[in-house]
């Protein structure tokens, strides 16, 4: 990884993924690799041991962790109940090393969504309370699983938990989330809008409707608009 990195690009994404003192991603480092070259690494090394997929989890380099991550991903989907719960225990025992947003979009929703069994998802609920920027944005993304087979419950429950947090991060999750579900069923959308749009933060309310007719996008931020205070 290091032969192979970029100086050019790590400084790049020293500034892209916020790492000044005070940003979200304060004091990560990187080695200055393309997603492409780390995902051909992860292709090479598919059959690396747990162990060492655990070291790399919990590097210093942000690659490092991506490209963990990925090879987790491939273990997890391509794994028999055994290897995925194997997985997954991991995966959830170093939730600490999943600390920023790329890292979590893409895994939460291909390890975390599908290891949990329906009806016992309590987990959810608990990452969406925690103090974490990430674990409350793991909860989240892991919903687009079942969101992708038309169960909505868990999305819009967590969703409505979020609509109060305060990062920028959170409601650009649950905004990209409740749009995901309006491809599938704009009704229950529209019925989720209908009850929270006035109070959700703009950038959630933006995300949620970007694929609605104009009208209908017009409508919601009108409500937004609304409740605003008066100055």
């Amino acid at each position: 990884m290091r032969s192979i990195g970029s100086a050019a690009r790590a400084r790049q994404s020293l500034r892209f993924f916020r790492t000044a003192p005070g940003e979200y991603g304060e004091g990560d480092r990187f080695l200055g690799l393309s997603v492409p070259q780390v995902r051909a690494l992860a292709s090479q090394h598919a059959d690396l041991p747990l162990p060492q997929v655990r070291a790399l989890l919990k590097s210093r380099w942000h690659e490092s962790r991506l490209l963990a991550l990925m090879i987790l991903v491939d273990d997890f989907r391509q794994g028999d109940v055994r290897q995925r719960s194997r997985v997954a225990r991991l995966y959830l025992a170093n939730l600490q090393w999943v600390n920023n947003w790329d890292l979590v979009d893409s895994s939460a929703h291909l390890i975390l969504g599908p290891h949990l069994p329906r009806g016992s998802r309590q987990l959810l609920d608990t990452l969406s309370r925690s103090s974490s920027l990430w674990e409350r944005r793991i909860a989240m993304l892991a919903t687009l699983h079942y969101i992708r087979q038309h169960e909505f419950g868990d999305a819009l429950r967590i969703a409505r938990r979020l609509l109060r947090d305060e990062h920028d991060l959170i409601h650009k999750a649950v905004g990209w989330m409740l749009r995901e579900i309006g491809k599938m069923d704009e009704a229950r959308l529209r019925g989720f809008l209908d009850r929270h749009a006035a109070r959700m933060p703009r950038t959630m309310l933006r995300y949620a409707i970007e694929r609605l007719p104009p009208g209908s996008r017009s409508r919601y931020m009108q409500l937004k608009t609304q409740r605003l205070p008066k100055s």
